[in-house]
């Protein structure tokens, strides 16, 4: 009986003294998540549809793709349409998960001057770099979305005005700190809508950088944004709709239109160094680069490794060779999509699906995609 007595209460003691172990471990752990501060408590994002998270409807989309309202946009994560451009999240839905913060509200869903906390999202589906009117006076009809970077610059200032920012940057502290501005990819739109005219590539792409670093400097760093992250263009020349529009020879090392990639090479090597001479004129500001062209690439030379089938058709579509075809896209009566878009990286044919999508972001994130690294960024925060 004794040694059964001393056995019982020496797993009693233990018991009693696991339980507490386990108690103030849990305490612990509870009050170092409640009081972990958030990096940023809010996003500014700007971009064209890859980043749009529902600033556009089908009635004002872009040419081919004004079915962004309808099934089955929306059905892997949100389980309907929410006018993104794809399956389910996009990057800047995964940076505001990262960030521990709600997804971005697009600016176009604020009512009057009622401020949004969290940030604002000003990016619209078929933005370019360029003004539209000089697609207009080029006669490039293609451009049917009147909204530019400038008209993202005329929400964003309107917005900040109604923020009390006026233009000084003693005025606009309130509105940067604690923000990110995230400036999704856009240009690609530029190219697009001068396919077929006289226009040099090298013109539209001087046009569009200058555009870009005039928003840069005058939008965002002169008024006191801190921490910017800015995406290049991605592998253009491997989504569907370029590889259907290109010839069979034009052709790289992985299966991707050769001249539409060195397409977006150049403007990317172009953007770089703009930003590096904005870094230089703005040393107080964190100015990082989001290589999407790189991480892109990386995806495609060893698409199994992260999870993907199908690297070159669309998941919702309908059409051969790539399951694409410009005149009946996604969302249209009778194309469905394809059971399962987790192993595709294309989804309707110029977007991509959610899947790609988180891989490309965490390779912006916690990779080595970003130049400086985003944890350099977060440190310096």
């Amino acid at each position: 009986m004794a040694s059964y007595s001393i056995s019982f209460h020496s797993h009693q003691f233990i018991f009693i003294t696991l339980t507490a172990i386990f108690i103030l471990t849990t305490s612990l752990s509870s009050a170092t998540t409640t009081h972990s501060p958030r990096p940023f408590k809010k996003i500014y994002a700007f971009g064209d549809s890859f980043t749009d998270t529902g600033n556009t409807k089908s009635v004002t989309g872009p040419t081919g793709f004004g079915h962004v309202s309808n099934p089955p946009y929306g059905t892997t994560f949100f389980h309907h349409p929410t006018n993104r451009y794809s399956d389910g999240r996009l990057v800047i839905d995964f940076v505001a998960e990262t960030l521990s913060l709600p997804y971005v509200p697009p600016y176009r869903s604020i009512k009057g001057n009622k401020a949004s906390s969290i940030g604002v999202n000003f990016a619209v589906a078929g933005s370019t770099a360029i003004n539209h009117a000089f697609f207009v006076k080029n006669n490039l009809t293609l451009d049917i979305t009147p909204e530019s970077i400038q008209t993202q610059l005329l929400w964003f200032n309107k917005y900040l005005e109604s923020q009390g920012c006026k233009g000084a940057t003693s005025d606009c502290k309130a509105a940067f700190d604690d923000a990110l501005v995230w400036v999704g990819e856009i240009g690609v739109n530029d190219y697009a809508y001068n396919i077929g005219s006289s226009i040099p590539d090298d013109t539209i792409r001087k046009l569009a950088i200058t555009s870009f670093t005039a928003f840069y400097r005058q939008s965002l760093l002169k008024k006191g944004a801190k921490y910017v992250v800015v995406q290049g263009l991605p592998l253009m020349g491997c989504l569907p709709l370029a590889m259907s529009l290109a010839p069979a020879d034009d052709r790289d090392n992985i299966g991707c239109v050769k001249s539409v990639n060195n397409q977006s090479y150049s403007h990317n090597a172009l953007l770089q160094a703009k930003l590096q001479d904005l870094r230089k004129q703005f040393p107080h500001a964190v100015i990082t680069y989001a290589d999407y062209w790189n991480a892109y690439r990386t995806v495609m030379k060893n698409p199994r490794q992260y999870g993907f089938k199908e690297q070159f058709s669309c998941c919702c579509g309908k059409g051969e060779p790539y399951n694409f075809d410009v005149f009946v896209t996604c969302g249209m009566p009778n194309v469905t999509a394809c059971a399962n878009p987790s192993k595709y990286i294309n989804w309707d044919g110029v977007h991509l699906t959610e899947a790609m999508y988180k891989v490309v972001s965490n390779m912006f994130l916690n990779g080595t995609f970003s130049h400086p690294p985003f944890s350099y960024l977060l440190d310096k925060k």
